[in-house]
């Protein structure tokens, strides 16, 4: 069974406050894009099960890539026979576009439907977040405004279809634990879901992730990037979760792809939603 693990971005992303369990509280809209990793799940040849991966470099031994917890959790509590899993990595990792996440959460779905666990979504979603904060948004990868860790999970209206996003990835990564240290958590002051509910447009100023202002300190080429976008043409541009990934919302392919073009030194992704 193969299938196609994809990314999203964050439209807007507000730290609310710091938890007594060292989390964070947040509020963000998670939107799913089509930039895919590829995932393929075949009973094993032999009495074990292994990850294999290609494309690129995932840098952490097979056992503690989430695709692997994924299946060692589902394992231990369905008594799920070996596979063998290969994974080709496109997405690129610490980019802030959910790569991992959605790895494990796909691989998590393809194991229900190989082995006809029959678990619901909600049931499906609930193992998924054990496993990282923004899995279980891939369960059901459609757009939710997202509470709690990320976690709590609410449908909301918002809807990107003939726009192009162009996604600007630096060689540059960005810690998540060390962009969390940096930002003073408080309430937002204006509902997510309203703001989105607004043309693309008027979304400057208004729609904003608070990671920007430090990690935006550490690493001024992200801002440049994000001022670039807006100067060719984006209607809208942000960071998406704590980075290191920009991405701009654009009107055409033709506008987007010309943007592309002047970022020679970093990874570019035209997407048509």
């Amino acid at each position: 069974m193969i299938t196609f693990p994809n990314a999203k971005i964050n439209l807007g992303l507000n730290i609310v406050e710091r938890r007594a369990d060292g989390y964070h509280n947040i509020e963000t809209v998670f939107y799913p894009v089509p930039l895919t990793d590829i995932l393929e799940i075949v009973p094993s040849s032999s009495a074990t099960t292994s990850l294999t991966c290609y494309g690129n470099t995932v840098d952490c031994p097979p056992e503690k890539n989430l695709v692997m917890k994924a299946y060692r959790m589902m394992e231990e509590r369905y008594n799920l026979p070996p596979v063998e899993i290969y994974l080709y990595k496109h997405i690129p990792d610490g980019a802030g576009l959910g790569g991992g996440s959605s790895d494990a959460a796909h691989a998590m779905v393809m194991l229900n439907r190989m082995f006809g666990l029959g678990l619901t979504d909600a049931e499906l979603a609930s193992m998924a977040a054990t496993i990282g904060a923004d899995c279980a948004f891939f369960v059901y990868n459609r757009p939710m405004l997202a509470t709690g860790i990320g976690d709590v999970l609410t449908p909301v209206d918002v809807d990107l279809q003939g726009k192009t996003l162009l996604l600007v990835k630096p060689q540059a990564g960005v810690d998540t634990r060390t962009a969390y240290s940096r930002v003073i958590p408080a309430p937002s002051t204006m509902e997510l879901s309203r703001i989105i509910a607004s043309p693309v447009a008027t979304w400057d100023g208004l729609l904003v992730n608070d990671f920007e202002p430090s990690v935006f300190t550490a690493l001024p080429q992200l801002w440049l990037i994000k001022a670039q976008l807006l100067d060719t043409g984006a209607q809208y541009a942000a960071m998406s979760g704590s980075g290191s990934t920009i991405f701009g919302i654009f009107d055409s392919d033709k506008l987007a792809e010309q943007a592309a073009d002047t970022f020679a030194d970093c990874a570019t992704f035209v997407l048509s939603l």
